[in-house]
């Protein structure tokens, strides 16, 4: 799956799921744009990649924020020329508080970071890919099985989840004329930083806590790879990579 000459901007790319996937695109050949709040982790991340961190830059971006994002794509595209392929992958949750007891505050940074953040990421994506030569290229949206069912006390997070899959579907439409695809991937128990109190123990749909399966998140990196992978006129809509063993079939 080379893909040498290929441009691909990360969000989340500092740790977790987007620092993996970063690094695997670096590894496969692209020049990785690496988007995150802070610099720090973004540049050390980038270290990782060794005689490869040439192909990569790093961009500290709030998405939330419209004129953040225009920089990243734009100093991504003066930097190596085009973007082939966004992974809209930057989000967070809520703290896990019975739903009647979430600030207004609360959900809105949640909002404003998941669902927004990915349209004005997807926004600029399609003014950038449908006017580069050659057109087009694709997006590809963290969806999470949280798309699908809740884990209690995640209404936030899940609801933003929800979002996202129609974002993708209406992404995926408005793009067919500029040969942009989109597609969405939901990832269930990948082991980062972030994930590892769920191999701890976390609540379950009936009250009790217990520790759940996790995967390596190689796999997902893997994955989202090779969906940017496919040509332009192929696309997984929808992809669901989760820890086996994990409780979403049967969940609840």
């Amino acid at each position: 799956m080379a893909s040498d000459g290929k441009v691909a901007i990360i969000t989340g790319a500092g740790s977790g799921i987007g620092k993996a996937t970063a690094l695997a695109f670096l590894n496969d050949g692209y020049s990785v744009g690496f988007a995150g709040r802070r610099r720090d982790p973004l540049e050390n991340a980038i270290k990782e990649a060794g005689e490869k961190a040439s192909r990569a830059i790093a961009v500290p971006t709030d998405i939330s924020n419209p004129g953040a994002v225009k920089n990243l794509f734009s100093k991504t595209r003066d930097k190596f020329g085009r973007i082939d392929v966004v992974f809209n992958n930057a989000g967070f949750g809520a703290p896990p508080v019975a739903l009647e007891d979430l600030t207004i505050e609360q959900w809105k940074a949640v909002v404003d970071t998941n669902l927004t953040g990915t349209f004005l990421c997807i926004q600029e994506a399609f003014r950038v890919m449908k006017s580069q030569n050659p057109r087009g290229g694709r997006i590809i949206n963290n969806g999470s099985v949280s798309a699908h069912v809740p884990r209690p006390n995640s209404a936030p997070y899940v609801a933003t989840k929800h979002g996202i899959t129609g974002l993708t579907k209406s992404a995926s439409l408005d793009g067919r004329k500029y040969d942009i695809a989109c597609c969405q991937i939901d990832i269930g128990n990948a082991m980062t930083e972030r994930a590892s109190r769920i191999s701890r123990g976390v609540l379950q749909a009936d009250g009790s806590i217990k520790p759940e399966p996790m995967m390596n998140v190689r796999e997902v990196a893997n994955a989202v790879l090779y969906m940017a992978s496919l040509p332009l006129d192929a696309n997984v809509q929808f992809m669901t990579i989760i820890a086996t063993k994990m409780p979403y079939i049967g969940r609840g």
